[in-house]
């Protein structure tokens, strides 16, 4: 059934949470970040040697020396250069390993949280958002770690200890420098309190705008038979405007915010150049030193604005993160109350479901299911027959009442997804220790054995994206076959031969009794036939069980069950008799 659900984008981490998720992955690593940080700490240290080194050859012209005088301190700034080079390598590879790690740890992390969502969460959030999260923001945050992170915390590094070194100069020049800091402070809360807003929501646009492409590419068979594209080109068009509209004020921010910054540059050095000119004037300075005080300054350009532009991929980056980790924030799927019955039977009470609040699809069921029974779910479109399959099959969790199953249910339905890889690796999802021979008898248990060994290479054969492609029938069929290798207590099907043409189906159908042979099965019957071979036949109609019996007590009661088969049987095509 396809029920009404209202879009609810998956939650968003509070700044607290997100630094306290960073904070959990990079403790693992803290000797990798000390010895990465310290070693640019020396090689930054190190660097700002050069601008005294420049100084003392600026008195040692002006003061008219010999040519050969030049020699130690050109010397030295060889040395000093190689040295900072060498160490500043050795500490940004330490730091790109620490931010690596910590970005695979992130990922994994993302990834068996996304995996453990209620996948009724996820529907009402829509996969485009958690497509969005899972490409655009994890790649957002990939980008900011390769190289924002390392040039953020050198140029951090630079700034502290540059402004040390003019104070060590002077005390007068640090202060004059300082001067172009109320601007840039100011400039610097200005964009955060712009640009923090407008990322978020920039995010959430390209999410919506990757949903709206998703519903209409994946419905555009329907698009087209109701001669609706206009109205799904607007609907693409318009989110596409908004994100564009958002990316474009985000250029204007950045504009303004440079604008801004060069002010402050000018200020600055102004500033400075005019303490030198006063200190030099007085003798409290050489112009050597003065010459040094404004390299330092002029030193401190690359720096500053490339830490307040980083600001921009810090802020992108922080609003990715914070929606990375908002989906660990999200609930992720409780556990279906499990109790051991003896032989695998399942025990339904009470059981009520809503997906939206006061709109409920299933109201009071009560269903038993004996070990080894095989029962067939019938009812039309909208009785709520895979909502409960669902819920036995613990894929959502019950509003009201109870699920018992032992442990080991395994769910198949008409959507198979087929993973891209080799055909062996496909099944082995089910069981990874699989032999080879394990994977061709559970092939040929569902009949799949033959068109397998006749793939081009067999069960090397790579299938899936870009491989070969596979018939809905034969995708079913390599779902039975990992159901038969995960080998569960009960098998939850729903309409499982749905896709099949009438010659497909019956193909299908055989594979689902070999594959639920001997196992408890709740199947949700697309094809009555199926009903018909089923120990038990249930009845739904408008969330409730209306009928339950045998196929052919049922019929003979000449219930809804009997008008169901009475109508089917009379549009069955004639291959199927």
């Amino acid at each position: 059934m396809t029920a009404r659900m209202t879009r609810e984008l998956l939650p968003t981490a509070t700044p607290a949470r997100t630094r306290a998720a960073v904070l959990r992955i990079v403790r693992p690593h803290r000797r990798t970040a000390v010895a990465g940080f310290g070693l640019l700490i020396v090689a930054t240290s190190v660097g700002l040697l050069i601008q005294p080194l420049l100084g003392h050859i600026v008195d040692l012209v002006a003061g008219r020396e010999r040519a050969a005088a030049l020699a130690v301190p050109a010397a030295l700034l060889v040395l000093v250069g190689l040295v900072q080079g060498a160490l500043t390598a050795w500490g940004l590879t330490l730091v790109a390993r620490l931010g690596e790690t910590a970005l695979a740890d992130l990922r994994e992390r993302f990834v068996e949280r996304a995996l453990a969502l209620p996948l009724d969460r996820v529907e009402r959030a829509g996969s485009g958002d958690l497509t969005a999260r899972v490409t655009g923001d994890v790649a957002r945050v990939a980008e900011a770690v390769r190289s924002a992170l390392p040039a953020l915390a050198q140029s951090l590094l630079s700034i502290v200890l540059t402004l040390a070194a003019l104070a060590l100069l002077d005390w007068r020049f640090l202060v004059a420098a300082l001067l172009a800091v109320p601007v840039q402070a100011h400039t610097a809360r200005w964009y955060v309190r712009n640009a923090v807003p407008l990322y978020a929501a920039q995010r959430v646009a390209t999410g919506e705008q990757q949903q709206q492409l998703l519903d209409t590419i994946a419905g555009a068979s329907t698009v087209r038979a109701f001669r609706t594209e206009p109205e799904h080109l607007e609907r693409v068009a318009g989110r596409s405007r908004a994100a564009v509209e958002l990316t474009m004020r985000g250029v204007r921010l950045m504009l303004r915010f440079y604008s801004r910054l060069h002010v402050a540059e000018y200020v600055g050095l102004a500033a400075v150049l005019a303490a030198g000119v006063l200190l030099v004037r007085d003798g409290s300075a050489t112009i050597g030193t003065a010459t040094a005080a404004a390299l330092y300054f002029h030193n401190l350009f690359g720096p500053i604005n490339t830490a307040l532009a980083l600001l921009d991929d810090a802020q992108a980056a922080t609003a990715s993160l914070a929606r990375v980790v908002g989906v660990a924030a999200a609930a992720p799927a409780g556990p279906v109350p499990v109790r051991d019955q003896n032989g695998g039977g399942v025990s339904v009470r009470g059981l009520a479901h809503a997906y939206e609040p006061g709109d409920p699809v299933l109201h009071d069921v009560d269903l038993d299911i004996r070990p080894g029974e095989r029962v067939a779910l019938v009812g039309a479109s909208g009785a709520g027959k895979t909502t409960l399959a669902k819920l036995v099959a613990g894929v959502h969790e019950p509003t009201a009442g109870t699920v018992e199953t032992p442990p080991g249910v395994a769910m198949v339905t008409q959507e198979v997804h087929v993973f891209a890889g080799t055909l062996a690796d496909d099944l082995r999802l089910a069981r990874p220790d699989a032999t080879d021979d394990d994977l061709r008898a559970a092939l040929a248990t569902v009949d799949a054995l033959a068109w397998a060994e006749a793939l081009p290479d067999g069960l090397a054969t790579v299938v899936g994206a870009g491989g070969h492609r596979l018939t809905g029938a034969q995708r079913q069929q390599l779902a039975l076959a990992r159901l038969v290798l995960a080998d569960p207590a009960v098998a939850v099907l729903d309409e499982a031969t749905a896709e099949a043409g009438s010659v497909g189906a019956r193909v299908l159908e055989r594979a689902v009794e070999r594959a639920v042979d001997g196992r408890t099965a709740l199947i949700v019957a697309h094809r009555l036939t199926q009903a018909a071979t089923a120990d038990s036949v249930v009845v739904m109609e408008d969330g409730r069980v209306v009928e339950r019996g045998s196929h052919d007590d049922l019929r003979a009661a000449g219930g809804r069950y009997a008008a169901h088969w009475s109508a089917w049987t009379d549009h069955r095509p004639r291959e199927d008799g």
